[in-house]
C-alpha cells in the first residue's frame, strides 16, 4: 500500500488547516436508538418510494435546475420560479451564500449556540465569524446581535427554530431586527425545522416573503420533516438576482433527479405530512415536559429535538445515554441535543435523564 509523507507538499490555508471538517451525528448500531442527525424517525411518505424507482436513468445528466419542483415551491410561496433556487440540502445553500457575498475580512454574523456550519462557512468564504451569544434562555438575542452590525456585515443568519437548543424566533422580534439591519447586509431566515413548529407565534418564511424584504432569504430543507434526509434536497426563496450568485458559487447539477422527484411526491402528500409533525410534536412536548419533572430546566423547542443544558457533564451524559443505548449528540461542554425519535425511545430517556439530573443543577 502507498505511504505518504507526513507534511503534505500543498499546504492548505491557515484557516481550513486549524478546522477539523464537519462532523455529522454520531451513527448507531442495530440495537440503538439513533438520536444524534435529527432525522426523521419514520419512513418515506407516501408515493416517494415509488416516484424515485420510475427514474432510473443513471446515466443522464438531470435537469440542473430541478424547474419542475422550483414552480411547485414558488406557487406555494406566491413567487416566480427564479425566486427559488434548489441544491443538495441547505447547508450547500449557507456555503454558496458565503462564498458569493463575502470577501475576506467581511463580516459574518450569527447566533451562538447555533448550526455547527456557521463558523464553518466563514472560515471556507474568508469571512470573519462574529458570534453573539444565546440569551439566558436558549434564545437567540436579536437586539444584541442588531447591536454587532457594522459596515464590514455582510451576511447574517437567524436560526429559527435555533439548532440545537430548538427555542424560536417570533415574528414580532424578527420584524423588528429587520427593521434594525442595513439594505447591504443579507438576512438568511434558516427554518430547516419550521414544519415543527406549533407556537403560532414563532416567525415564518411565508409571511416574510409577502412582506418583500428584498434583504432577507429563506432556507428551508426536506431532509427534516419530509424524512429526505438521505437525498439531499434544499431550498431557498428569496430576490432573483441574489439566488443567481448562490447559484454561480455552487456545485453545479447538485441535485440528483432522483432527489428532485422524491421531493415533488413528498409535497403531494401533505395530509400525511402534517399527521407524522404532529406525532412528533407531540413526542416532543411530552419528553420534554417528563426530563423538566425529573429536575430539568429544558428550553420549550419548536423544532424535532430537545436540549438539556449539560454543562462540564456533557462527555459524562453522552456516554450514559449511550450505555443505555440511546446515541445523542454532544456539544462541547455546553449540552447534549436528543432527536425526537421511536417512541420507545422516550421512557429510557427520561429514565438517563433522571439519573443526570444533577448536572443540570450545576449549570
Amino acid at each position: 500500500m502507498r505511504s505518504w509523507s507526513a507534511t503534505p507538499p500543498i499546504a492548505a490555508r491557515a484557516r481550513i488547516a486549524a478546522r477539523s471538517a464537519y462532523q455529522q451525528g454520531a451513527q448507531a448500531g442495530a440495537d440503538a436508538f439513533k438520536l444524534s442527525s435529527n432525522e426523521n424517525p419514520f419512513g418515506p411518505l407516501p408515493g416517494v418510494v415509488d416516484a424515485v424507482h420510475r427514474t432510473v436513468s443513471f446515466n443522464r445528466y438531470p435537469d440542473a435546475s430541478a424547474p419542475r419542483l422550483r414552480a411547485r415551491l414558488a406557487e406555494r410561496f406566491g413567487v416566480g420560479a427564479d425566486a427559488v433556487h434548489v441544491t443538495a440540502g441547505s447547508t450547500s445553500l449557507l456555503q454558496q451564500f458565503a462564498l458569493a457575498l463575502c470577501e475576506p475580512g467581511d463580516e459574518l454574523l450569527f447566533a451562538w449556540r447555533s448550526f455547527d456550519g456557521y463558523p464553518w462557512m466563514a472560515d471556507v468564504s474568508g469571512a470573519v465569524p462574529i458570534a453573539v451569544a444565546l440569551d439566558a434562555d436558549e434564545r437567540h438575542d436579536l437586539d444584541a446581535m442588531a447591536d454587532a452590525i457594522t459596515e464590514r456585515t455582510r451576511l447574517i443568519v437567524v436560526c429559527s427554530p435555533n439548532n440545537p437548543s430548538g427555542t424560536a424566533v417570533t415574528q414580532a422580534a424578527f420584524d423588528a431586527f429587520l427593521a434594525r439591519v442595513p439594505p447591504g447586509a443579507l438576512v438568511l431566515l434558516d427554518e430547516a425545522y419550521a414544519e415543527f413548529a406549533t407556537d403560532a407565534g414563532v416567525v415564518d418564511g411565508r409571511r416574510v416573503v409577502a412582506a418583500g424584504h428584498e434583504n432577507v432569504v429563506v432556507l428551508r430543507t426536506f431532509s427534516k420533516a419530509y424524512g429526505l434526509a438521505g437525498l439531499r434536497v434544499g431550498y431557498a426563496i428569496g430576490h432573483p438576482r441574489v439566488l443567481e450568485a448562490a447559484r454561480i458559487a455552487g456545485i453545479p447539477l447538485s441535485v440528483t433527479a432522483h432527489g428532485e422527484e422524491a421531493a415533488l411526491a413528498s409535497l403531494d402528500a401533505e395530509p400525511a405530512l402534517l399527521e407524522r409533525v404532529r406525532v412528533i410534536a407531540e413526542r416532543r412536548d411530552r419528553l420534554a415536559q417528563a426530563i423538566r419533572e425529573s429536575g430539568w430546566t429544558v428550553p420549550r423547542s419548536q423544532a424535532n429535538f430537545v436540549w438539556l443544558p449539560t454543562g462540564l457533564g456533557t462527555a459524562r451524559a453522552v456516554a450514559a445515554f449511550a450505555d443505555a443505548g440511546l446515541i445523542v449528540r454532544g456539544y462541547g461542554e455546553d449540552g447534549i441535543r436528543i432527536t425526537i425519535g421511536e417512541e420507545e425511545s422516550l421512557a429510557p430517556i427520561v429514565r438517563i435523564a433522571a439519573s443526570l439530573a444533577e448536572l443540570g443543577a450545576r449549570v
